[in-house]
């Protein structure tokens, strides 16, 4: 079994900052691609930022120069510094990765539950 739990949603005013972390547990044998996603009401999930097993970052335009995504693969965990928040930033965040656990043949893709950011004043 593999579980994700996140952390660090909250209420902010713009300008504010916010810091989401995810922790894995479980029978992890490798994480590889780590991201974090966000689905604001009656949109689309889309990718916030997401980073690589060698460290290797990419993130949304919409985020850029805000947002540091950094992950701990000793502690397997993933974490988003979310700085100058902005009321387009309100959205649930989710914690993705792709996880090969032990006795599986190919990475799974797995998510977390998902934590709520709000930006308002």
């Amino acid at each position: 079994q593999v579980q994700f739990v996140e952390s660090g949603g909250g209420l902010v005013q713009p300008g504010g900052s916010l810091r989401l972390s995810c922790a894995a547990s479980g029978s992890i044998f490798r994480l590889y691609e780590m991201g974090w996603y966000r689905q604001a009401p009656g949109k689309q999930r889309e990718l916030v930022a997401r980073i690589t097993s060698d460290g290797s970052i990419n993130y949304a335009d919409s985020v850029k120069g805000r947002f540091t995504i950094s992950r701990d693969n000793a502690k397997k965990t993933v974490l988003l510094q979310m700085n100058s928040l902005k009321p387009e930033d309100t959205a649930a965040y989710y914690c993705n990765a792709w996880v090969s656990a032990y006795g599986t043949v190919a990475p799974i893709s797995y998510w977390g539950q998902g934590t709520q950011v709000t930006v308002s004043s």
